[in-house]
């Protein structure tokens, strides 16, 4: 699972670091692996990156002249048996109800089988015949685009005694828009972020006002200090100087 990162992992010794350059590369899928760090008690202590899948639903809301991912994970059941899988993609538009072919990826080849598609589909999926992330990056969105897509997995899980053949559909609603709508999770972050501001802006005024007036209130006492003090030896004074005539 972490071939392609094998050079960073040895270069950073972290798998949290292999784990966001997946996310940044074909796997913003916001997906598919989750990053273990293991240590191997062997020679030189050296650190290996293994893979967990995670079956994470597509994202169904693509803007109109950019990019869009269509997610496609299908998990193994034990992640230690060997197997190879083929990947097709399908499209209806609305109102059709026929499905049209429009890409096939059999590792390491793929074909984009429609024209309506044509340039315009990239794998994004696993680099290799052990296909569980199936994901197609859908170059230059049109509003044709919108419609139903369905996702085939077929695997070939290689037992001992026999292979067995296992297919897995999955289908995303794909709608296309002009402007992107913000989630209502963005939404509520960020007003609760101002609302933060604000609350600290005001303990902040708040809490000056409060050091502001107790300085000047330790200050006023300071001087009343100083005033009767000073009036007391006035008056001591006062007192020696008629001492000193009755004398």
């Amino acid at each position: 699972m972490c071939w392609p990162a094998e050079k960073l992992l040895q270069e950073t010794g972290s798998c949290v670091a292999v784990r966001l350059w997946l996310l940044n590369r074909g796997l913003e899928t916001r997906s598919a692996l989750k990053i273990k760090k293991h240590h191997q008690h062997s020679k030189g202590g050296v650190s290996q990156c293994h893979g967990g899948c995670s079956e994470v639903d597509s994202m169904t809301e693509a803007v109109a002249g950019e990019g869009f991912l269509l997610g496609c994970i299908s998990c193994k059941r034990r992640e230690e048996v060997s197997a190879r899988a083929t990947v097709d993609w399908h499209f209806k538009p609305p109102g059709e109800e026929e499905f049209r072919h429009i890409f096939h990826y059999d590792h390491p080849s793929a074909d984009i089988l429609h024209e309506d598609f044509s340039d315009r589909l990239e794998w994004h999926g696993t680099q290799d015949s052990d296909i569980q992330t199936g994901a197609i990056y859908i170059h230059n969105v049109t509003f044709n685009d919108t419609g139903t897509y369905l996702c085939e997995i077929h695997r070939t899980i290689l037992l001992s005694q026999y292979d067995e053949h296992v297919t897995v559909e999955k289908e995303v609603e794909l709608s296309v828009v002009a402007v992107a709508t913000r989630e209502m999770t963005a939404v509520v972050a960020e007003i609760m972020m101002y609302v933060l501001i604000v609350v600290l802006q005001l303990w902040l005024i708040v809490t000056l006002v409060y050091c502001y007036k107790k300085i000047s209130e330790e200050h006023e006492a300071r001087e009343a200090r100083k005033a009767l003090k000073a009036q007391a030896e006035l008056l001591e004074s006062k007192d020696n100087c008629d001492g000193v005539q009755i004398e």
